[in-house]
């Protein structure tokens, strides 16, 4: 267990804290609740280039690790995203469900892609991408845009941009899932046996 892996297993454990303090905003509206929301987002966000800067720099790179930290990324933004695509009244704006279903839907495909790659070829190769990390950052500025009840008029430049970052970066990860699955031999076809 690396110190950088800890980091995200308090990442994990810190995402029911912020959901709790979405609903009791919502529901109350006290400030309270929103800036603790806020700041616990805003840890997570910060452990997540912490984490992996400590992986790097430390040598802490691990399989568990290479796991543990985009599963705590997508806990964190789908929940984020879930809540506040969410009627919430007065309290927050809204982001738009075309967002949610982008980043829900590449989320469930890269993970079924992932069980199928497993299950097939033993051992899933990620390729890290650019425009991965720019989707995870366009996400987290959009979430922030919202808690932070900034200006609604760049909300959805920054909905469009995380977006399309996302769709562009699962279709590039469908494509390595291909690749990945026509090199195993499993992938060749069977012979009729005549």
């Amino acid at each position: 267990m690396t110190t950088a892996n800890k980091i995200t297993i308090v990442r994990i454990l810190l995402i029911p804290f912020f959901v709790v303090q979405v609903l009791y905003y919502v529901q109350s509206g006290k400030e309270l609740y929103r800036l603790l929301a806020v700041l616990c987002f805003g840890i997570c966000a910060f452990t997540d280039a912490l984490d992996g800067y400590i992986a790097r720099r430390y040598k802490q790179k691990s399989e568990l690790g290479t796991l543990l930290d985009p599963l705590a990324d997508k806990l964190l933004l789908v929940s984020g995203v879930v809540l506040l695509s969410m009627d919430n009244g007065p309290r927050f704006d809204r982001l738009p469900l075309w967002l949610v279903a982008t980043i829900v839907a590449r989320d469930a495909l890269l993970a079924l892609g992932w069980v199928v790659i497993h299950h097939v070829c033993g051992k899933v190769v990620v390729q890290p991408r650019i425009v991965g990390k720019l989707a995870t950052v366009l996400q987290m500025l959009t979430v922030s845009w919202v808690l932070l009840k900034w200006h609604s008029s760049l909300l959805e430049v920054l909905a469009i941009g995380a977006a399309v970052a996302t769709g562009v970066s699962g279709l590039l990860y469908v494509w390595d899932g291909i690749r990945q699955l026509s090199a195993s031999p499993k992938s060749t076809p069977i012979g009729t046996g005549t």
